[in-house]
Formats: C-alpha cells, sequence, structure tokens
C-alpha cells in the first residue's frame, strides 16, 4: 500500500534518476576517478584492513578500480553476494578478480558461490551505493531494503559513494533506514553531521 512517505521517495529516486540520466558518460568517468583519488587519500581508507566494496551499476560511480587497489595493499576485501535461499545479501570474500566474480541474481558482478562467507563485524569499512544521500548519512537506496539488512550487522564506518547530482538537502528517512558515517562524492569527504542521528 502507499504512503506518502514511499510516495515521497518514489519521487525524490525519479529526480535522481533523470538528473544522472543527463550525466554525459565522459563526466561519469572523470568523476569516478575523482572519487577513488579522493577516497584512497583519506586516513580511513589507508588504515582500513577489511573492507567491503560494490560491484557497480551503470548509473552508479566506477569504484572498480579500488578492487586492485586494496589487494594490492594487502587490505582483506569482499562484497555481497545474494542468497538466493534466504533472499538477502551476505559478504563474501574476493582473492582473485579474475576468477571469483560470477554474474549475480540482478546481473550486477558477485563473489561466486566458492568464496568464503566474511562476519559483517569484521568489517573496518564499507562502501555502499545508493540512489541519493544528504550530508546527515541519510541514504535512499532502490527501494527494496537489502543494503539496510546487510548495514545492520557492520560495526565499521559506513561510507555512501555517489556523484554531486546524488545529494541533497535531506533524504527522507524511516526508522529501519540505516544512517552512513562519512559521504564521499567527487568534490567532497564528508562526515555526516552528528545532529540528525
Amino acid at each position: 500500500m502507499s504512503t506518502p512517505f514511499t510516495e515521497t521517495k518514489a519521487a525524490l529516486r525519479e529526480e535522481i534518476y533523470a538528473r544522472l540520466k543527463a550525466m554525459p558518460r565522459g563526466h561519469r568517468a572523470v568523476e569516478s576517478a575523482q572519487i577513488c583519488a579522493r577516497l584512497s587519500a583519506t586516513e580511513l581508507w589507508q588504515t582500513a584492513r577489511t573492507v567491503l566494496l560494490f560491484a557497480p551499476m551503470p548509473d552508479e560511480p566506477d569504484v572498480w578500480p579500488l578492487l586492485a587497489l586494496a589487494l594490492a595493499a594487502g587490505k582483506t576485501l569482499a562484497l555481497p553476494r545474494f542468497d538466493r535461499v534466504a533472499r538477502h545479501y551476505v559478504t563474501a570474500l574476493v582473492q582473485n578478480p579474475e576468477n571469483d566474480f560470477v554474474a549475480g541474481h540482478f546481473g550486477i558482478r558477485e563473489p561466486a558461490a566458492a568464496c568464503p562467507i566474511l562476519p559483517l563485524n569484521r568489517l573496518d569499512l564499507a562502501l555502499v551505493p545508493g540512489v541519493a544521500f544528504d550530508l546527515h548519512g541519510g541514504r535512499l537506496g532502490r527501494g527494496k531494503g537489502y543494503y539496510d539488512r546487510l548495514l545492520a550487522s557492520v560495526r565499521g564506518a559506513m561510507c555512501g559513494v555517489a556523484f554531486d547530482e546524488q545529494i541533497v538537502a535531506a533524504v527522507p528517512v524511516e526508522p529501519h533506514d540505516i544512517r552512513l558515517n562519512h559521504i564521499l562524492t567527487p568534490t567532497r569527504w564528508q562526515t555526516a553531521s552528528p545532529a540528525r542521528f
């Protein structure tokens, strides 16, 4: 059943999708590179030993270069894998990018079944995709709640990764929505304001 809250979220998604669609492809590539460079320069990235990345969808920042960077730095690296039986995401270790990935349930690259599961409470840093973000740590996902359920058990820092076009004044947040600690865009590294938590 539709509520004013779900209608507000749906309208915001449509607004952000339109902004993203208007971005030139070359613009996305340049800004994705800026995001990767900005993150790799942070103390949080440099000191994190166990990191959760995500395989980007076409309208999301391309953080894939961070995979090789993380492995070269000796970090323990995990990505989400959809558990078709339990109908939720788990995090699985990736050690060999050439062999460890398969096309997942939603057509997104994910660790193969042979990749062992990593407990979420072992993560130092989780990079989080989304549709829209605000600077208080609010995140609007795609509407299924998969990432909120995944992030509920994360004890390390959680960082939303976005283009500047995805930043809004305020994301409508419900009690089950997980707030993030940091927001990363091509032009900023923002620690979320605790006033809204």
